[in-house]
Parts: structure tokens; sequence; C-alpha cells
């Protein structure tokens, strides 16, 4: 049945701490051992302020990251004065059969009490058959004048028939800190 399937709590597989890196990427232990693939960021703090976090994912272990996403975003905002807070989609964040990146965060801040967490799960990366579908849901500290919380989710499916092996991590721009753990359910 499907919920035996998800059964259970996840397994930690492995943790990649990152100090001052350029990226963090996942390059094996995603097989068909798991249904699902779970990555949770701790403390991740950009060393450039205002840069995007975002992800990508590859089927041949990283040596290209060329699978097309489809994609929708939406976010909820509070502003640290309390001047301003809404629920929004996001459309300019979206993409379309893209190759680019995922945005994960924007105008993310490297304030000294700033950074991120939040969590990214991806469904089944090993089937040959259908899409691989993802959702992650994650909160940080927007970078501006009057700084804001950020509670950015976000969905959507590679459109390919490979297996999935590799899932990459990085900024827009400039290196970054934090903890990101892989976990299998």
């Amino acid at each position: 049945s499907i919920n035996s399937a998800f059964a259970g709590s996840p397994t930690l597989l492995t943790t990649n701490t990152v100090s001052d890196g350029a990226s963090s990427a996942f390059t094996s232990l995603i097989d068909s051992t798991y249904k699902v693939y779970i990555f949770k960021f701790y403390d991740v703090s950009p060393a450039t302020d205002s840069v995007y976090f975002q992800f990508n994912v590859s089927a041949d272990g990283g040596s290209n990251y060329n699978i097309d996403k489809t994609t929708t975003f939406f976010l909820a905002r509070h502003q640290e004065n309390d001047s301003q807070a809404s629920l929004a989609y996001q459309a300019a964040e979206d993409l379309d059969r893209s190759v680019a990146a995922q945005r994960l965060a924007f105008s993310l801040a490297n304030y000294a009490d700033g950074g991120l967490a939040g969590e990214l799960y991806i469904f089944n990366p090993s089937n040959t058959v259908f899409v691989k579908h993802f959702h992650s849901t994650f909160n940080y500290m927007f970078s501006n004048a009057s700084p804001h919380t950020m509670n950015v989710f976000i969905g959507g499916y590679f459109a390919t028939a490979n297996a999935i092996n590799t899932v990459s991590f990085a900024m827009s721009s400039g290196n970054f800190d934090g903890i990101i753990k892989m976990y299998g359910l």
C-alpha cells in the first residue's frame, strides 16, 4: 500500500557542513533505497547580502544540471516594524520547463542575526517512468531597510524519466555557511 511505502521515521543518510563554500552537492546515496528524500537546512547564511539560495538536480552524477523543471512559488511575509504583512503568489520566481536552478529564497540577508532554515522533499527520484515531484518550505530574514521574516513555499516537478541521483545547493553569488542534512524515508 502507499502508506506502508512512507511509514516510519526518516533515516539520516549524511550531513554536509558548509563553511564559506560556493556550493553543497549530494552526489551519492540518492537511489531506489527510499521513496522520499528530505533535505533539512540549518543556519544557512550567505557571505553576500541580497542573494538567492537555489538548488538544481542531475541525472548523471552532477556532470550536467539540465533537467526541466516546472514550479510554483508563493510566500508569506511580515516586517519587523509591523508596517507590512502579506501572502502572495510570486510568478517571477516560477520556472516553466526550465533547466535553471530553482530559487528557494530571494534577497536573503547576511545580517549577523539572519539566516535561513527549511526543508525540501523530493519524491521517488529513482523512478524511471514518471516525473519526480518536490515541495519545500523555508523561513528566512529578507534583506532590506526594514527586515522581514519570509516564509516561502515552492512546489513542482522535474520533467524527466531518468533517475535523479544528485542534488546541489548554492547561492546565486558568493559563498555561504550552513548545515544541510539528507534523510531517506
